[in-house]
């Protein structure tokens, strides 16, 4: 009859304060994994957008370029010069659509980690 009380008896403190132990690092843990999972894919899209400014960059330095040597070649009146504004149209239109890529993908949120932040304010929430 003795080991029957002692079975229904509630833990101590030392077992209640383990398992909170316990707990809080499985929280932690699983916090953890879901901040380094969105890391990744916020890795992925800061990738997309240094390439898509890269090529901007470059692109408008063509555009520059030949804008440059159209001017220069304007000025000796030939009609050789179509293909000079073609060129530098094209490649101002790349760097604009570029860059218009990488403010929507800003834009986007595709660099915030949003299941993180949730997650955090209601364990926070939670904890008050």
């Amino acid at each position: 009859m003795a080991q029957a009380d002692e079975m229904n008896r509630p833990p101590g403190l030392i077992a209640s304060l383990g398992n909170i132990a316990r707990n809080s690092m499985g929280l932690l843990l699983t916090r953890l994994e879901l901040a380094a999972l969105e890391l990744s894919q916020v890795r992925n899209h800061l990738l997309q957008l240094v390439v898509a400014f890269a090529v901007a960059l470059v692109a408008g330095c063509f555009a520059l370029a030949c804008i440059t040597v159209m001017v220069g070649y304007l000025a000796w009146s030939t009609l050789g010069w179509l293909i000079l504004p073609i060129l530098a149209g094209f490649f101002l239109v790349l760097a604009i659509g570029l860059i218009l890529y990488a403010r929507g993908l800003i834009n986007a949120g595709k660099l915030s980690m949003p299941a993180t932040m949730a997650e955090l304010k209601s364990d926070r929430d939670m904890l008050m």
